[in-house]
């Protein structure tokens, strides 16, 4: 007599089900690694940076975040007028967004509220108000003099000194957040401003 097997009978994988799992978790394996390579080559070639104060208003307000270029000086040098972040040198562990003004060689001077270059006053329609303090400063080579737009209300070169090169972690490009100030960061262009 024969007997019956009251169990049912259980479901079992079919090859095809193992390969489509196998399958699957190798696009999941590939789709993290695809992601963590592009997290590092995005973070090896720029920044984001919360801008905290308001030593740069009225371009740069407190809370906005900026993307920053890394290698834009790797294939050119720094331009006045462009926007730099760069780690302040009295405490490299602090990092500050400013202004460049004076390239290497030149002599800054600051006097009756209105910033001369090599003896060139300098037409400025991005600061707050005209600077308040005098100065002459000569920039040596491998440095910068930078400025707050805020010029009242900014720790910068002319209270601390010049920026060095090596200091430098990129050119700001573009203010991303809050989205409502969505916007490319103007880098007043001193040589058009001068011939128009």
């Amino acid at each position: 007599m024969e007997e019956l097997n009251t169990q049912p009978a259980l479901p079992q994988a079919s090859a095809g089900e193992s390969a489509g799992w196998g399958r699957f978790l190798l696009d999941v394996l590939e789709t993290l690694l695809l992601s963590a390579a592009l997290f590092l080559v995005i973070n090896a070639l720029s920044a984001r940076v919360r801008v905290d104060g308001s030593s740069m208003l009225p371009t740069l307000h407190n809370g906005e975040f900026v993307l920053v270029n890394r290698i834009a000086y790797r294939f050119e040098t720094p331009q006045r007028g462009d926007i730099v972040v760069f780690h302040y040198p009295p405490d490299p562990s602090q990092d500050l967004i400013k202004r460049v003004i004076g390239l290497p060689g030149e002599e800054v001077t600051i006097q009756d509220g209105v910033v001369r270059v090599n003896g060139e006053p300098l037409v400025e329609p991005y600061i707050s108000e005209p600077p308040l303090y005098a100065g002459t400063w000569l920039v040596p080579e491998g440095h910068l003099f930078v400025l707050g737009d805020n010029r009242n209300d900014s720790s910068d070169s002319h209270s601390w000194g010049m920026l060095p090169y090596e200091n430098i972690v990129g050119k700001a490009v573009l203010i991303y957040w809050p989205f409502e100030n969505l916007q490319l960061i103007d880098h007043h262009d001193f040589v058009k401003a001068t011939h128009d």
